[in-house]
């Protein structure tokens, strides 16, 4: 698929010489889910809105659907739709008018028939003639989300759109996230959540002290960095593990319960089979055998662990 988002050599240097971007470089595919992931402070919130229009680059290029940020903004702006992590929102005003207000700054003509699907999609159709003010948090959360969706943009961008809303908004927002996708939108997700982001997202992208750590397929990313492990319960505590087993490079609980065998499922031999048979030849009974494999979040932190080192 081509890339609607380009950013190409981005740098954003604030006064004072802080590099909140150095050098970013990302493709963006239509029609993708992007799950940009990384602690507080790496600069995923800068990146974003530095796409959006709503921070200029120091230097490199952005450009959205074939559209220059700086140079052809109105065009750029156009298709982008952004929930922000701030609720800003008018307090006296109507529900309804808020986001009929926001497909008009846009330039888009008056749509009844649209705001009504996209304020019943959110559950706020019964809240059209309330004020602002009268919503409780995750409501005003809705209405941001309605107001980005008003215009009806071809890349959205959610920035921790349910951090601290209730289940009820984050499964509503996921089953209108999944129907976009279907519907051709580009969607680009922060995410404290990570389950969230290995649950919907196509690609991953970690980003840490304002540098792109990697951009990569998630499954291939988790077939790559995650790791496999086998633990052994065993039928007696061992003290330690005999020489016969030094090549398996196994880790003793510290109890000596049990040992734990780190293996790559990429391989052609697992080595589990020779393992086993060499357990029982050095006279250590199995009791239970348990695997787990590295999630998202297993990875995500290893990463971020190394850049930091």
């Amino acid at each position: 698929m081509p890339a609607i988002v380009e950013v190409q050599n981005v740098t954003k240097t604030y006064d004072g010489g802080f590099d909140a971007l150095k050098n970013i470089n990302l493709d963006i595919e239509q029609g993708e889910i992007l799950a940009l992931l990384g602690p507080n402070g790496a600069g995923k919130t800068t990146l974003i809105s530095t796409i959006c229009g709503l921070s200029s680059p120091t230097s490199g290029h952005i450009q959205v659907g074939g559209h220059d940020v700086i140079s052809d903004y109105r065009e750029a702006r156009k298709l982008i739709g952004l929930v922000p992590q701030e609720i800003n929102l008018e307090p006296f005003e109507f529900v309804i008018n808020t986001v009929r207000f926001s497909r008009g700054l846009f330039g888009k003509p008056r749509n009844d028939a649209l705001i009504e699907n996209v304020l019943r999609d959110l559950s706020l159709w019964d809240k059209r003639n309330a004020r602002i003010a009268e919503l409780s948090g995750g409501m005003k959360r809705r209405v941001l989300i309605a107001k980005a969706l008003s215009h009806e943009p071809r890349v959205l961008f959610l920035d921790e759109p349910t951090a601290g809303v209730d289940v009820e908004l984050r499964k509503d927002m996921w089953a209108m996230v999944d129907q976009l996708r279907q519907d051709g939108v580009t969607i680009i997700l922060t995410t404290h959540y990570i389950e969230e982001a290995e649950a919907i997202a196509d690609r991953v992208g970690v980003i840490n002290n304002g540098e792109i750590l990697l951009v990569e397929d998630k499954q291939d990313l988790i077939v790559r960095m995650g790791r496999k492990e086998m633990r052994i319960e065993l039928t007696e505590r061992v003290e330690t593990i005999p020489d016969s087993l030094a090549k398996y490079n196994l880790q003793r609980a510290d109890d000596g319960s049990a040992v734990v065998y780190v293996y790559d499922t990429r391989g052609e031999r697992t080595g589990i089979t020779a393992l086993l048979k060499d357990l029982r030849e050095a006279g250590m009974g199995l009791r239970d055998v348990q695997t787990h494999q590295s999630s998202l979040e297993d990875i995500f932190v290893t990463l971020v662990q190394e850049a930091s080192a």
